[in-house]
């Protein structure tokens, strides 16, 4: 019989550590109490625009006035969207302002302890995470081509329902580790998902530093983690990222509120502490 750990060790064969080796590798900080570690995580999709050097400039002050750190984290995972050179144009541009990090990516080298800072150059830390997920049964690979995600939408949209991939709408979440196994070895194309234990019509409640407690539909999607190209999605992405380089605030534009429960959920099933998020007026 197939289990998840057999599917996980055969599509991650090449993941020989697990997430305590990854503590391990990437510690607490030492700073002191209270001490803010922030972060600017840009896409290299295009010029700063004001609302990033916004968010840039008051997460530099928040690490500058605690003796905390502040650093930049390129997030270059959507490949399709990406302008060459736009990373390094990013960091001369925020230097123009004066917003200099403490540590992280600097366009054409690292800084610090805690990188890769570049998404791209974290690729088998991601799939340490997603291994561990597919083994307790929280991850999986999901075959379905575009035209059948599309054709799932559309029958939501006529039975008027919330649209997304999720419980007898997910058509890979009941598929058995054995027949997962058989299509991957018949050379399927496939990607993993996040296997969700939300439900929308509940709600869930977290804190924001900004605008006090928010409670929001519960996730219940089973968002995509990995992509068909080996490389993970931002939300599962920022979830590892934060946790191991040690963010103690994710600054953000409000925006961001709908994909919270997303993160709150993936932190809970990584068995991570969560960050504080701030959501600031766009």
């Amino acid at each position: 019989m197939v289990t998840y750990k057999d599917l996980a060790n055969y599509i991650f064969s090449d993941v020989v550590d697990t997430i305590e080796d990854l503590e391990k590798k990437y510690p607490p900080r030492n700073l002191v109490q209270n001490a803010e570690v922030t972060r600017f995580a840009p896409s290299p999709t295009g010029f700063l625009h004001l609302g990033s050097l916004f968010m840039s400039l008051i997460a530099k002050k928040m690490a500058f006035d605690t003796n905390g750190v502040f650093y930049i984290r390129l997030e270059d995972t959507d490949t399709k969207r990406e302008i060459e050179g736009s990373g390094k144009q990013l960091i001369d541009q925020l230097d123009h302002f004066g917003i200099i990090p403490d540590e992280g990516y600097l366009g054409d080298k690292d800084k610090g302890a805690y990188g890769p800072y570049k998404q791209s150059n974290r690729a088998y830390i991601y799939r340490v995470c997603i291994k561990h997920l597919m083994e307790i049964g929280r991850a999986y690979p999901c075959f379905c081509s575009h035209e059948q995600i599309e054709e799932i939408r559309q029958v939501q949209m006529a039975m008027k329902v919330v649209p997304g991939y999720y419980g007898e709408y997910a058509m890979c979440r009941n598929i058995e580790p054995e027949e997962a196994l058989r299509r991957i070895k018949a050379g399927e194309k496939y990607v993993i998902r996040f296997r969700s234990l939300g439900n929308h019509n509940n709600k869930v409640t977290f804190h924001d530093e900004i605008r006090g407690d928010i409670s929001i539909a519960e996730n219940d999607l089973d968002v995509v983690i990995l992509k068909g190209d080996g490389l993970p999605t931002y939300h599962f992405a920022h979830a590892v990222d934060d946790h191991l380089m040690h963010t103690t605030t994710v600054l953000r534009g409000e925006e961001w509120i709908a994909s919270a429960p997303i993160h709150l959920e993936l932190f809970n099933a990584l068995g991570f502490s969560l960050p504080k998020y701030a959501h600031a007026p766009v």
